[in-house]
C-alpha cells in the first residue's frame, strides 16, 4: 500500500507541474508585480512524525502577514490581497505544494498539516494525525474548504477554528488514516477537482462515502 501511494504521488505531482506550472508562474508574476516581493511563502508545518518542514504556497496575503500573530485566515481577513482572494477560490496558491510531494514531504492524500503552534494544542488522539505524511487534499480539506467562509466576522480566528473547526478537521484526518486505500485516495482526488464546480454534489457523495465505510452519525451530519 504505502509503495503504491508513493508511486501515484510522484506521477500525480509530475503530471501537474507539468500540467499546471504555467498557472503557478502566471500566478507568480502577478503576486510579485503587486508589491514586488517574493510570490512564494514558505510556511513551517509540522509532518509525520513530528518533523518541521517547509511548505511552499503562493503568497495570498500582504508581506510579512504572519508577523500579526494569527494563525487562522477568515474570509474577511485584511491581510490577504486581491489577487490572493481569487487564488484561495480555486486553490491555486497551493499548486507550488505538488513540489513537497515530489520530495516525499507530503502525500497527494492525507491530513492537512498544522503549524507548530497548533500541535501542541493537540490531544493524545490527535498526535495520531502525526503517524502519516500529511496531504495536500482529504476528507477534511473538502468539507472544510470553506473554512474561510465560517470564520468570517469572528473577533478571535484562531480560538474560533481550535473551537469550531479542529476538533472536526482531526476526527476526519483519523477517520482517513483508518481506512485509506488507493480506491479512496483516488476518489477524493476526484472530489477535491468537482468540489470546485459543484459542492453541493460533492459533499453528498462524500457524506456517501463516509457512510459506506461506517463513519458516525455526526461525523456524516458535519460533512
Amino acid at each position: 500500500m504505502l509503495i503504491v501511494k508513493r508511486a501515484l504521488d510522484v506521477v500525480f505531482a509530475s503530471v501537474g507541474l507539468a500540467l499546471f506550472g504555467w498557472l503557478i508562474f502566471l500566478f507568480g508574476l502577478i503576486v510579485w508585480m503587486q508589491d514586488f516581493h517574493n510570490p512564494l511563502f514558505i510556511a513551517k508545518r509540522v509532518g509525520q512524525f513530528g518533523n518541521v518542514f517547509k511548505m511552499i504556497k503562493l503568497r495570498s496575503m500582504v508581506v510579512d502577514a504572519e508577523s500579526s500573530g494569527v494563525s487562522s485566515t477568515a474570509g474577511d481577513d485584511p491581510r490577504i490581497t486581491a489577487i490572493g482572494k481569487l487564488m484561495r477560490r480555486f486553490k491555486i496558491d497551493e499548486l507550488p505544494q505538488l513540489i513537497n510531494v515530489l520530495r516525499g514531504e507530503m502525500s497527494f492524500v492525507g491530513p492537512r498539516p498544522n503549524v507548530e503552534s497548533e500541535v501542541r494544542l493537540y490531544s493524545n488522539y490527535e498526535y495520531g494525525l502525526l503517524r502519516v505524511r500529511p496531504g495536500i487534499t482529504d476528507f477534511s480539506s473538502i468539507v472544510f474548504s470553506d473554512e474561510a467562509d465560517i470564520l468570517h466576522g469572528q473577533s478571535d480566528p484562531d480560538l474560533a477554528y481550535n473551537e469550531l473547526i479542529r476538533p472536526w478537521k482531526s476526527r476526519l484526518g483519523i477517520f482517513y488514516i483508518e481506512h485509506q486505500n488507493t480506491y479512496i485516495d483516488l476518489f477524493l482526488v476526484f472530489l477535491t477537482v468537482c468540489n470546485s464546480v459543484n459542492r453541493e454534489w460533492t459533499l453528498q457523495k462524500l457524506a456517501q462515502l463516509l457512510a459506506a465505510l461506517g463513519a458516525s452519525q455526526d461525523l456524516i451530519e458535519v460533512s
